[in-house]
């Protein structure tokens, strides 16, 4: 199973280089990994995927604990969050099929942001499933290159679990 770990350090030179060596040292692959400015002057959030399951996140969760600089380290695999990723991405494109890619864009609220004799860049912002799909639309004109962020991920506040409503039907139609 894949776990979203947020971790909070301070932001100081080599934090990010002692966590990654740790995930080596213990034979764990990071699979995603975004690392920017935190809420606070001075801290830094570090958002990872990793899998494994629960005991071996349990242990690697620990193991960050007793890293110097690292301040808060929390599993929010099951906690309700915001998701979101960036991705860009280069696209065969001919006069004859240019159309049906913006039109594609368009459906997927991804923006346009080259446009070239032969070929298109689409920029792409959502949920992981969300980039997943567009490149599934978009590989039958020819994918020539794909740059994509880590996800990034944050608490909901409200506590509202959207991959729970997602499985839900609408309120009007529920008996």
């Amino acid at each position: 199973m894949k776990h979203t770990l947020s971790v909070l350090v301070e932001d100081e030179a080599g934090a990010l280089t002692r966590i990654a060596g740790m995930f080596a040292r213990r034979g764990f692959n990071i699979e995603s990994l975004a690392v920017g400015s935190a809420e606070q002057s001075g801290t830094t959030r570090i958002t990872m995927v990793v899998a494994g399951d629960e005991q071996a996140v349990e242990q690697i969760t620990k193991q960050l604990h007793k890293l110097i600089n690292v301040l808060r380290v929390q599993d929010i695999t099951t906690i309700p969050c915001v998701e979101r990723e960036l991705m860009l991405i280069k696209v065969n494109a001919t006069t004859a099929t240019r159309s049906e890619i913006i039109e594609l864009a368009t459906v997927f609220r991804a923006r346009i942001v080259d446009v070239a004799e032969e070929s298109v860049t689409v920029e792409v912002t959502g949920d992981p499933g969300k980039m997943v799909a567009i490149i599934q639309m978009l590989t039958r004109f020819g994918i020539k290159e794909i740059a994509r962020t880590g996800k990034i991920s944050l608490t909901r506040e409200s506590g509202v679990n959207t991959e729970f409503l997602r499985t839900q039907p609408p309120a009007a139609t529920r008996v």
